[in-house]
């Protein structure tokens, strides 16, 4: 892994479908996710209104935003349509002994190039 190694911590209590803020790591935050096992993170900000992802809902592989509806894939930040026009910058992340660690520099959206500000229309 190249780029900015955070720790996390432990978060092996994190169950799956949950979510975690990590409001201090990065440019708006990070979210982590479980899901399916493993552990996602992206920005903890929503491409097109400018809103936190933890606030809102993970189910499955998808977060949606709590403002507008959103949605991206935890995996790779990828919006799945509007509102949204571009994805959420992600994070590779980590898990080893319980302890996280999440890698900022190893970004990119759905068109590799990170969210280019808030309530996107188009």
């Amino acid at each position: 892994m190249s780029g900015d190694a955070i720790e996390l911590g432990d978060l092996s209590g994190l169950a799956d479908g949950e979510v975690r803020c990590f409001s201090g790591v990065g440019r708006y935050g990070v979210v982590v996710c479980r899901a399916g096992g493993a552990l996602y993170a992206l920005d903890d900000n929503c491409s097109h209104a400018d809103t936190p992802l933890s606030e809102g809902r993970l189910r499955g592989f998808s977060i949606t935003c709590p403002m507008h509806g959103a949605s991206f894939d935890v995996r790779d930040g990828s919006h799945s349509g509007p509102p949204a026009w571009e994805g959420v910058t992600w994070h590779a992340i980590e898990e080893s002994d319980g302890l996280a660690t999440v890698v900022l520099g190893d970004t990119g959206g759905d068109d590799g190039a990170p969210p280019s500000g808030p309530l996107r229309m188009r």
